[in-house]
């Protein structure tokens, strides 16, 4: 029995060795068929692998930004440029590895930061395993300082974890407002906008670095980074002592007129641009209202302006922006209206330029041989072209009217007689020959294009031909007319606008300098001197329509021009001045427009030129150009309060005292010679200080006869209608 059971357990010890030996055959030969798969892999694709592998453990991984490039002026200062700035990130994850870090860290982050700790303390709970939170955005080093100096301090502080610092610029405009509508601005991620932070952005731009780490084949951490790439800097041809100047005096008249006729700004729109003669570098370009760069979207600056529906349309009727509508207005009404808040007037909005056009027919018809510059012609008060009578601004006549006194004082009749002299195609050739309808291709972002708003050889007819003579029935930029402008004063070089000249590089090397670019040849230098010396009697002459617009001590050229708006109801003006100075030596010229200024009468052009005169007052003397005149007493005066004044006033123009030109056209003028004064005798009314005309009960100004208004008035149409052509002969 014992000898049957001892040999009955050999045998079950032989069947659980042999089960045993086949489970290690088998284990084996899996391990082998294993090693030879994995041999097979690492030498067939053991690079590919390896790459994949390394790739999941990479870790660490963070963007290093660039820094975006300054915007400079002329001089060197600073207009815009990028401050390193801090995100408050929390890895919940670190924070949480020891129990004992999260009331340290909180206690810390509650003590240095305006933050809810309790919403923080929620997130945490929720999301154990975060890594990447954003508490606060944006902050300066001083803002930060005082967390990091805890932070850092490990002796004393143990448990505060979790809490990292990622780095990033932020756009930053030290002047605020200054230059806003040239600048321009960027987007939170460093993309350019508006003006020359979008015109220049790939320039301004640069290429964010990045910094990572991740386990090589040794199991051994490596770092990799790749360093950013600064954006090169802008050297601007803006002055900006210049720039603030002009803004000073837009921001004054703003001022004195606001709400004085209707709620709202001093004017619809005024913009100014100073430009050099000789090189089309533009030294200041500002509109009114402005606003803070660093604060673009603060709705404040929106109130006085007129009210535009969401669409982009004009409230009907026209609403002024004030503190109670502008609580009721949409998001999408006051992106709208910001929208046309930093849109660039001096380059975007076109208009019909008015008498400022004046010098430029005259030059045509000199340059094409059609007149001499001697001739004279009969101003009745009116001419009759096609089947329209179109009056002048002085519906009386100006009697006999050279061509040079016809710029003086600015004679309707004698610009149209110039043009019916010129001729419809030789006229529309000029036009594009000065880049009327044409882009000056200025450096900067929102010029308009006006192709379609000036006439050419197939619809210019004899009606359009006289009334574009005085500057209306066309539609003009300020850019256009004052770089053409500059041509017509410095004997004839049309340099192409610009407002960068230099081109830097983070490390202050030169990347390119930009020279000033002369693309055409407009008019002759003898015309030029021509045009210029009847440029310079509308200010200092007699008769000239000018005179408000010249600086104590100086002389200086220009012309006033008043353009009736449609339709032509004698209710709605824009105003401007367009000069250079010195008169003899022209180094700058200015131009400044003032869309329907917030007054009764806005036909008058002193609106403008009081601006240009104080601009003027303390720019010259500036740029080290030498007063040319005595001064009066009253002048020296005058000077001395500008001096001691941070802000001079702008001379008050209200509708109790009236100006004494019409439509601007005539100023502080003496009798004209005398034709038939009719006026003389008309009765005075006590109210405006006019006179009336008892034919027809409108007011007319008592020294020189003008209606009041404005220089284009038409019998039976608002717009110019299609009327018979002209050949290119005098008719």
């Amino acid at each position: 029995m014992k000898k049957a059971n001892r040999q009955k357990r050999r045998k079950d010890k032989y069947q659980l060795n042999m089960k045993l030996s086949i489970l290690v055959g088998v284990v084996f030969v899996a391990f082998l068929v294993l090693a030879i798969q994995l041999y097979l892999i690492t030498r067939d694709s053991g690079d590919q692998y390896r790459r994949q592998v390394l790739a999941q453990q990479r870790y660490d991984s963070t963007i290093i930004p660039y820094r975006r490039g300054a915007i400079l002026d002329s001089r060197g200062t600073t207009l815009a440029v990028s401050e390193k700035v801090y995100n408050v990130i929390l890895d919940t994850r670190a924070l949480l590895d020891r129990r004992d870090n999260l009331e340290p860290t909180l206690a810390a982050l509650d003590a240095h930061f305006n933050l809810d700790i309790e919403m923080i303390r929620t997130f945490i709970s929720n999301n154990p395993s975060s890594q990447y939170h954003v508490l606060l955005r944006r902050l300066t080093y001083d803002e930060i300082a005082g967390f990091r100096a805890l932070q850092t301090d490990r002796e004393n502080n143990p448990n505060i974890r979790g809490i990292w610092f990622e780095e990033e610029y932020r756009r930053y405009y030290p002047n605020g407002s200054l230059a806003s509508h040239i600048i321009g601005f960027t987007t939170s991620d460093n993309q350019g906008l508006y003006g020359l932070e979008r015109s220049y952005n790939e320039v301004l731009s640069g290429t964010s670095g990045r910094e990572y780490g991740f386990l090589n084949n040794e199991s051994e951490l490596e770092r990799t980074t790749i360093a950013a790439i600064d954006g090169n800097s802008i050297v601007t041809t803006i002055d900006s002592n210049i720039q603030a100047i002009a803004e000073k005096y837009l921001r004054n008249f703003d001022e004195e007129y606001r709400d004085n006729h209707r709620e709202g700004s001093g004017a619809q729109n005024i913009g100014v641009i100073i430009m050099e003669v000789n090189t089309g570098n533009v030294l200041a370009m500002a509109n009114y209202p402005h606003f803070d760069l660093n604060d673009i979207r603060n709705t404040d600056a929106l109130i006085g302006m007129q009210m535009l529906d969401a669409d982009g349309t004009r409230t009907l009727p026209s609403t002024a922006i004030n503190a109670e509508n502008l609580l009721t207005m949409q998001t999408d009404q006051i992106n709208m209206n910001l929208n046309a808040l930093w849109r660039n007037f001096a380059i975007s909005d076109t208009f019909e330029p008015g008498s400022v056009i004046k010098p430029f027919t005259v030059a045509a018809g000199i340059e094409s041989g059609s007149i001499t510059g001697n001739e004279h012609y009969r101003c009745e008060g009116k001419l009759d072209v096609g089947d329209f009578t179109i009056h002048c601004n002085n519906i009386y006549g100006h009697g006999d009217v050279s061509v040079g006194r016809g710029v003086e004082i600015s004679c309707n009749v004698a610009m149209m007689r110039v043009a019916m002299n010129i001729g419809r195609n030789t006229y529309v050739d000029f036009q594009h020959i000065f880049n009327f309808g044409l882009r000056t291709n200025i450096d900067l972002e929102g010029e308009a294009r006006t192709a379609a708003l000036v006439y050419n050889r197939s619809n210019m007819r004899i009606t359009e031909l006289a009334t574009c003579s005085f500057g209306q029935g066309f539609n003009t930029t300020m850019i256009q007319v004052i770089t053409a402008f500059c041509s017509l004063i410095n004997g004839g070089n049309y340099y192409e606008p610009r407002l960068v000249r230099q081109i830097v590089s983070p490390t202050g090397a030169t990347v390119a300098n930009i020279e000033p670019r002369l693309l055409k040849q407009t008019i002759s230098p003898l015309t030029s001197d021509i045009v210029r010396a009847y440029c310079v009697s509308a200010v200092v002459g007699e008769e000239g329509t000018g005179h408000s617009a010249r600086p104590y001590g100086y002389i200086i050229g220009g012309k006033t021009g008043t353009a009736e708006m449609i339709p032509r109801d004698k209710t709605n003006y824009v105003l401007s001045f367009i000069g250079f100075a010195p008169a003899d030596d022209p180094q700058i010229a200015i131009y400044v427009v003032v869309d329907r200024p917030n007054v009764r009468q806005q036909h008058s052009a002193r609106y403008a030129t009081q601006i240009v005169k104080n601009i003027l007052t303390e720019v010259l003397p500036y740029l080290n150009i030498y007063m040319t005149e005595e001064l009066t007493e009253a002048q020296m005066a005058a000077l001395a309060e500008l001096q001691r004044e941070i802000l001079s006033p702008i001379l008050k123009l209200n509708d109790d005292e009236e100006p004494d030109d019409e439509n601007g056209d005539i100023d502080d003028t003496p009798a004209l010679p005398p034709h038939i004064e009719v006026w003389r005798d008309f009765p005075i009314d006590a109210a405006t200080g006019y006179a009336i005309d008892p034919n027809t009960g409108e007011y007319v100004d008592p020294v020189t006869g003008a209606t009041i208004g404005g220089s284009f008035q038409s019998v039976g149409f608002d717009v110019l209608p299609p009327v018979g052509g002209i050949d290119d002969e005098p008719p």
